[in-house]
């Protein structure tokens, strides 16, 4: 019987280790799924990149160009430099006192002559020292009569025997006292009107108003020594006397001498070419640059032309440049920028990621540019560099 009870307690089921084993099963199995299911989402991933990248359209790296007109005096051009339209007289109009702006008779773009007033300053302290000096005056002219009457008495009092002589002195005393008065007074009314005529701003040329630096009920002041205090009230340019100032590069300043004819171009007015000439060559370089200014004057200019624009200016050959400088702007394109194809002059414009096919003519070559008679607008983004990969409706992007 003993060995009987042996041998059925060694059957018992051993519940822990049973669990220990469910677990790590359980376990084994949530790493696998895990695993399965991130094998499934590369491959799913490189797929989708295979498909856009290899059976999808794949955009064609392009470099662009712009459709231009260009001047053919500009094919006898020496060098080409960059520069601002500036105004050889120009001035940042300030009051000569501190003061509260109270009027202002002009707006940016008003033209205004030469002592015009543009604006006043409150003046009633001014006004009221002006009335004293003038009230004091008038006192010391009516007291002057009196010292001149009563000198002429003692003069002759004297003269008769009939007064001392220190009587006469001091007659002569006052009289001298008052005509000193008299002098002081007048010093006063002229400091006074001086002060009253600074509180108004005028024009020192003829020009026209720029900026409006200032508001009606602002203090200006000459130096603007307040937080708040404003130094120019306007800006005003004369607009005749408008030159470009570009800068030329040191290595090509030989180049570049007075009189020499130029070709100037507005970034604002592409289309339009203005003649010009060089006037001056300051007499030093620019050491951070490593550039030296030229001043270009206009031979004419119109209403476009505008302080502190951009332009760009062509120093052109004198031989032939004054024949070509009146010829019309003709539209060019980089000569990389048309291919034949078909016995077709092609063109291809960039429009929304797409290349759009343009038959275009040639009317032959302008320096290094091809001349444009049909096909293509001023301003056009074309593309350059064409090969056998740009086609129409070929997806671009630019480099």
């Amino acid at each position: 019987m003993a060995m009987d009870k042996a041998d059925l307690s060694s059957l018992k089921i051993d519940r822990e280790s049973r669990n220990e084993v469910d677990n790590k099963t359980g376990n084994s199995k949530t790493v696998k799924v895990f695993a399965f299911v991130v094998l499934i989402f590369i491959v799913l991933a490189g797929g989708t990149w295979a498909a856009l990248n290899f059976l999808g359209d794949r955009p064609v790296e392009v470099q662009l160009g712009t459709v231009t007109l260009r001047s053919p005096a500009e094919d006898q051009s020496i060098l080409t430099a960059n520069g601002y339209v500036v105004a050889q007289r120009k001035a940042a109009i300030a009051a000569n006192t501190t003061g509260v702006l109270v009027e202002l008779n002009v707006r940016e773009g008003d033209k205004v002559l030469k002592k015009q007033v543009i604006g006043r300053l409150k003046d009633d302290d001014y006004r009221a020292l002006l009335a004293e000096a003038e009230a004091a005056l008038k006192v010391y002219e009516a007291e002057l009569t009196e010292a001149e009457n009563n000198l002429r008495r003692k003069r002759e009092l004297v003269s008769a025997g009939l007064s001392a002589q220190i009587e006469l002195e001091a007659a002569e005393t006052h009289y001298n006292r008052i005509t000193a008065n008299i002098a002081v007074a007048k010093a006063r009314i002229q400091g006074a009107e001086v002060a009253l005529d600074n509180t108004i701003i005028r024009a020192p040329f003829a020009g026209t108003v720029l900026t409006k630096n200032a508001d009606v009920g602002e203090i200006v002041s000459p130096m603007a020594a307040g937080v708040n205090a404003r130094a120019a009230v306007v800006t005003v340019a004369d607009l005749s006397s408008l030159e470009v100032e570009a800068d030329v590069s040191e290595s090509n300043i030989e180049k570049v001498k007075i009189g020499v004819t130029c070709l100037i171009q507005l970034d604002s007015a592409p289309s339009r070419r203005y003649k010009g000439r060089v006037v001056s060559i300051i007499p030093t370089a620019d050491r951070a640059k490593g550039t030296v200014e030229v001043k270009i004057g206009f031979d004419e200019y119109d209403d476009f032309v505008l302080p502190e624009m951009s332009a760009r200016v062509t120093f052109v050959q004198q031989i032939d440049a004054e024949k070509e400088m009146d010829a019309k702007p003709v539209l060019v394109v980089p000569a990389d920028a048309v291919i034949q194809r078909a016995g077709q002059e092609l063109a291809y414009r960039a429009e929304n990621g797409k290349a759009v096919e343009v038959n275009v003519k040639t009317a032959g070559k302008l320096a290094e540019f091809l001349i444009i008679e049909s096909g293509l607008s001023n301003g056009d983004r074309i593309i350059r560099k064409l090969d056998e990969q740009i086609t129409d409706g070929t997806s671009i992007k630019i480099k």
